[in-house]
């Protein structure tokens, strides 16, 4: 049975049966289908949504990984305007990167970015489609990487980012308090789309479905209350989700069919 346009085979997945199984194909296809569903109900129509262009798609990742939407919109676009391009921000000043970074937090990520811009425009001038070669470059690490490749340029891979995990934590580990992330990439993997021959379903569009339920499923955590852990948590840094939420949606869909 495929999963988006790829067939799901070999290993053990979250709910105990191999990935090839009836059981597990049928409910990841459920899963997908109950994603799109919502990411098309919930859909948000970003400014970065409506480019293609890589340079301008990492500014975003790398601006929304620890910012809210909100502030990201406007400050992205102002960023745009005094560095357009890669090699308008390779051949900036760091005083005026770190100016125009001001009040985003993390006044590295800036600098980061400066210094891969200087890296790309000495090895030919063009962000590498590669996740190799982007994971190479200072600041990119594979969540962005895989973001790049899947909103630039519709290419699958992993991008794992908050609200992503909180969707996949939400839906397919009902129940479970402190999952590991490489129990999650599997499943990551398995449900992207391959390529963008369906162009309702593509790398791009899967993850921007996620991306949008997944802050429908945070905020409906936030709602209910903080997690039963504190920071000192021995299982602080890995996935976890609130057990208020439970996969509730698929649950229903399960019971409906």
């Amino acid at each position: 049975m495929k999963v988006g346009n790829k067939d799901v085979r070999g290993g053990t997945d979250v709910f105990g049966r191999t990935a090839g199984s009836a059981f597990a194909d049928e409910r990841l296809v459920d899963f997908r289908d109950l994603v799109r569903a919502q990411g098309e109900e919930h859909y948000r129509d970003l400014p970065w949504r409506r480019t293609r262009d890589p340079y301008a798609i990492w500014i975003s990742e790398v601006m929304l990984q620890q910012t809210q939407v909100a502030r990201v919109d406007g400050r992205w676009q102002r960023w745009l305007d005094r560095f357009p391009d890669i090699a308008s921000l390779a051949a900036a000043d760091p005083a005026d990167v770190l100016g125009e970074w001001q009040g985003m937090g993390y006044n590295r990520r800036a600098l980061a970015l400066r210094d891969a811009a200087r890296t790309v425009v000495a090895t030919g001038g063009e962000l590498p489609r590669e996740a190799e070669g982007l994971v190479r470059l200072p600041g990119i690490g594979p969540a962005t990487a895989a973001g790049i490749r899947a909103f630039a340029w519709e290419l699958p891979g992993v991008y794992l980012e908050t609200n992503v995990r909180t969707v996949f934590l939400h839906e397919l580990f009902p129940g479970e308090l402190d999952v590991p992330d490489k129990a999650i990439v599997p499943l990551v993997a398995a449900t992207c789309p391959t390529d963008a021959s369906d162009p309702a379903d593509t790398p791009r569009t899967w993850y921007y479905a996620l991306l949008d339920y997944g802050g429908v499923a945070s905020a409906e955590t936030r709602r209910s209350g903080p997690p039963p852990f504190g920071p000192s948590h021995p299982g602080r840094g890995r996935a976890r989700h609130d057990r208020n939420f439970y996969g509730r949606a698929l649950q229903n869909r399960a019971g409906s069919g």
